[in-house]
């Protein structure tokens, strides 16, 4: 049997290929560092007083679990001091995080949501980390802004998730396919076992909150009821409803066996423009299904190409199979 790599040698064979630079491979493994003392954490639920609400809301005004607040400040101190960033950017924090000023900045803009799916953590239901990597527009000397994170999806130079199950897994892209890696608790090593993922263009799965569904909008409620009347409506086939409410969790199973997810916009979260966070969800997320053969948009347009006006924009976010993307899409244009 082959030996599997780990995680810092995929990087160097990634690095060596000129697929990324040395300072973008240091702060993957930091930001992989940082993923595996959340997972500890996790791991260890009430033990580590780690259940229940912090006492605090974040800046979209929702109620932060202890686990968010924690997640938060593992993410800032494991990559604030290591040299290859320039700021952070949270979706728990209000505005952005500059690295020391003392510090030469660094050629990247990290963005995350630390603990994604915290509704999820007192049942023990799997969550997940999300992170996007931007090159950082300034010279070293300069501190960046918050205009400088405000960048299209398509520009992101690496982005990932890891989803904390029942194994602890790292998925990331560098823009040359999805890779996934399992942590090895014993040694604390990310080793490499999922190469290449690829989304089936077909699919039999869909994931959406359906107890949104009367305030959806037409071009969805016609997509989920072709679904819904399986063999014998316009679609031909039985369709299996999916939700976890954990995006990482949901979007993981896409990426495994396929599906489609769906958080469209609605009359409840139309003043938002959306539920899900551009910067921080769809993006980086986005950037994963479309290198693993899939498609991502919000009904009426692709989500990478998507100017960012403001730091936690929020937008609809239609992905998956390319295929079921592509067929929601076309309802939105008729």
């Amino acid at each position: 049997m082959q030996q599997r790599i780990g995680l810092t040698q995929f990087l160097v064979n990634e690095q060596h290929a000129g697929r990324i630079t040395a300072d973008l491979r240091l702060l993957l493994e930091i930001t992989a560092r940082a993923v595996r003392t959340i997972a500890a954490i996790v791991s260890k639920g009430a033990l580590a007083d780690a259940l229940g609400e912090a006492g605090t809301e974040n800046v979209q005004g929702e109620v932060q679990k202890k686990l968010d607040v924690t997640a938060n400040e593992i993410m800032l101190q494991a990559n604030e001091w290591g040299g290859h960033l320039a700021a952070m950017a949270s979706e728990e924090m209000e505005t952005i995080f500059p690295v020391p000023t003392d510090s030469q900045k660094g050629n990247f803009l990290l963005l995350f949501d630390p603990l994604d799916g915290s509704s999820n953590i007192d049942v023990n239901v799997t969550i997940g980390t999300i992170f996007s990597v931007l090159r950082n527009p300034r010279a070293h000397h300069e501190t960046p802004a918050e205009a400088d994170f405000l960048q299209p999806g398509h520009q992101q130079a690496a982005a990932g998730y890891a989803a904390y199950g029942p194994s602890t897994l790292l998925v990331l892209t560098v823009g040359n396919g999805v890779h996934g890696f399992t942590l090895l608790r014993e040694t604390g090593e990310f080793i490499y076992t999922h190469p290449f993922m690829t989304i089936p263009e077909e699919t039999r799965e869909y994931a959406i909150n359906a107890s949104n569904a009367r305030f959806w909008e037409e071009p969805v409620k016609r997509y989920i009821a072709e679904l819904q009347q399986g063999k014998t409506g316009p679609r031909g086939s039985d369709f299996n409803m999916r939700w976890i409410a954990s995006m990482v969790a949901d979007v993981h199973r896409v990426l495994t066996r396929g599906g489609i997810f769906m958080y469209p916009i609605d009359e409840k979260c139309r003043d938002k423009g959306g539920k899900l966070r551009l910067m921080y969800e769809a993006n980086p997320m986005s950037m994963l299904v479309e290198q693993a053969g899939g498609a991502a948009t919000t009904g009426r347009g692709r989500i990478l190409d998507i100017v960012p006006e403001r730091l936690h924009q929020r937008v609809p976010v239609i992905l998956g199979s390319r295929k079921e993307v592509e067929r929601v899409t076309a309802y939105h244009g008729e």
